[in-house]
Parts: C-alpha cells; sequence; structure tokens
C-alpha cells in the first residue's frame, strides 16, 4: 500500500483540476474527480486503468466492473461502456492513471513472454488486484515526471516493464488479443472496428459476418462473449453516444442528431434514448450543461 500512496500523491501533485490530464509521458493521462459523478456513455479504447484513490464503476453490457485503490482494468477493443467515479471528495479525490496500449510495443514484447498455461475469457475488459512489481513500474514512470532529461530515455523502458507485467500476469492472454491477427477473436475484433467506422449506416448481421469472414451464428457468439452484447446492441450504443455528443458540443436539436448518427424515426430516438440514458434528450442535455462537473467520464 505504501507505493499505491506515493503513486497517488503524485497524481495529485501533478494533477490540480478535476477532468482528464495529458503528461509528457506518450500515451499516458491522469485523471481526477473531487465529486461523485453521474453514469457516462463513452467508448473506452484499449488501456490499463489504474485507480490509485476513491472507487468507480465501469458497466459493460450485464457486467458491472468495480475499481477500488489499487485494482486495475484492462480494455483490448473500443468497446462503448458506461463509467462514473463513485467515491470521492474534494479532500480526497478520485485518482486515476490511463496508459494507452502501444500495438507496436505490445507485439513485440509478446515474442519473448511466454504466453500463458490457461486461456482467459475472451470479454474485451476486466479489471484484477494490482500486484508490487506493476505498482512499482507505474511508481518509477510516474515519477519521471519530476525528471524530464531522463523520460526520453527511461519512458519506454519503464512502459515496457508495465506491459511485461500485463503480458506475464493473469491478463496475458487477454493482453494478446490486441496483438493477434488470427482466430475468432480477432475477427471479433475486425468486427468491432468495421461498426465503429460504420455505425452511423444500416447494415445485417449478414453482411457484418461477411465482412470478417464468419457465419452469422458465429459471429453472434463470439461477438457476445468479447463485448457483452450482440452487433446490432453496439451499434445502437455508439449511435446514442454520438448523437448525445453532437447535441452537447454542436447545440442542435434531438431530430436533427438523430438524422446525423443513422436513426430513420425521431420518435424511436427518443425512446431509445431515454431507455439508455434514463431521460429523453432535451432533458438530459440540460442536466449535463447545468452541472458539467457530474459530467466527467470515469
Amino acid at each position: 500500500m505504501e507505493k499505491l500512496t506515493e503513486i497517488a500523491a503524485l497524481i495529485a501533485r501533478h494533477v490540480s483540476k478535476d477532468g482528464f490530464h495529458a503528461t509528457p509521458i506518450e500515451r499516458v493521462t491522469l485523471a481526477r474527480s473531487s465529486t461523485v459523478t453521474m453514469p457516462m456513455p463513452n467508448v473506452y479504447r484499449p488501456q490499463l486503468c489504474l485507480v490509485a484513490q476513491g472507487q468507480k464503476e465501469v458497466t459493460l453490457g450485464d457486467y458491472v466492473f468495480r475499481y477500488t485503490p489499487g485494482r486495475y482494468g484492462v480494455v483490448t477493443y473500443d468497446l462503448p461502456a458506461i463509467g462514473h467515479v463513485v467515491e470521492a471528495t474534494p479532500d480526497k479525490p478520485y485518482l486515476c492513471l490511463y496508459l494507452d496500449f502501444d500495438p507496436v510495443m505490445l507485439g513485440q514484447l509478446a515474442l519473448h513472454v511466454p504466453p500463458p498455461g490457461a486461456p482467459s475469457r475472451p470479454i474485451g475488459k476486466t479489471v484484477s488486484d494490482a500486484g508490487a512489481s506493476l505498482l512499482d513500474a507505474v511508481l518509477r514512470l510516474l515519477l519521471l515526471l519530476d525528471d524530464p532529461a531522463a523520460l526520453p530515455v527511461l519512458g519506454p523502458l519503464t512502459e515496457q516493464e508495465i506491459l511485461y507485467r500485463l503480458l506475464s500476469g493473469p491478463d496475458g492472454a487477454r493482453m494478446r488479443q490486441i496483438t493477434s491477427s488470427q482466430g475468432r477473436v480477432a475477427q471479433v475484433g475486425r468486427a468491432i472496428a468495421w461498426i465503429g467506422q460504420n455505425f452511423r449506416e444500416r447494415f445485417s448481421i449478414e453482411r457484418l459476418a461477411a465482412e470478417v469472414g464468419m457465419s452469422p451464428s458465429s459471429l453472434h457468439e463470439h461477438f457476445r462473449a468479447v463485448t457483452a452484447m450482440t452487433p446490432l446492441q453496439f451499434q445502437k450504443q455508439l449511435r446514442l453516444q454520438d448523437a448525445r455528443s453532437l447535441m452537447l458540443v454542436q447545440d442542435i436539436d434531438a431530430t436533427t442528431a438523430a438524422f446525423r448518427v443513422g436513426y430513420e424515426s425521431p420518435s424511436q430516438f427518443t425512446r431509445e434514448y431515454r431507455r439508455h440514458f434514463g431521460e429523453p434528450p432535451a432533458r438530459d442535455i440540460a442536466r449535463l450543461r447545468a452541472s458539467p462537473g457530474l459530467a466527467v467520464v470515469a
């Protein structure tokens, strides 16, 4: 716990305001929240997330992942999920570190790390307890924020160590999914990427299956195992999140947003929006604008 306390102190020293903050360390982002936040949908990209202080929850399909201090999450695909901070105060804020995965570095390193003996579940997100060696590597990476001269040399080495700890730990098989180009899980990864690029367009399971070289039944089974949802549920979440972002950022009305993201019926959009976000579009957007601090994505 001593290393975790040091990690939290370093994050707190370098991040004085709530929100997400880029750092001089490439691919590393620090997050802070002094309050609990409302559940916010977001597309989580392949990355490591380590909570140093406070707590958060992330929901993916029917799965609920709880992060407490010293627990880390691994995401292996771009996944639409809902996250929120559930424990934070001004005196003891939520503090978190994100490390985006470099697939090239990860792939090269995986060649030198023996694959784990037991296969893991294919789901593209998990939460585990961080061991002392992983915490030590994360601490040394953060200490480089105070040593800019050493950062270009030691930063990549320490990042590689973090990836090594993940590859050789309980999430090793899951980490290898990021670099794999073969097998059903890799085909699901290509399906996820295809939907991410085409979610505003109508498509059938048959068309998607043909795009990635799978049968419709096999795609449905393996896609659900990785993402905890069907391809059409996945598309729907991307559409609703995109529409919400359009209304917030571009200040457009719900009908315009619905058509832009691919809905043909504004009434259907409103029904699905209310079901997903808990309120109709206009009320939800007004609430977000009135309390921007509650809308921090965890």
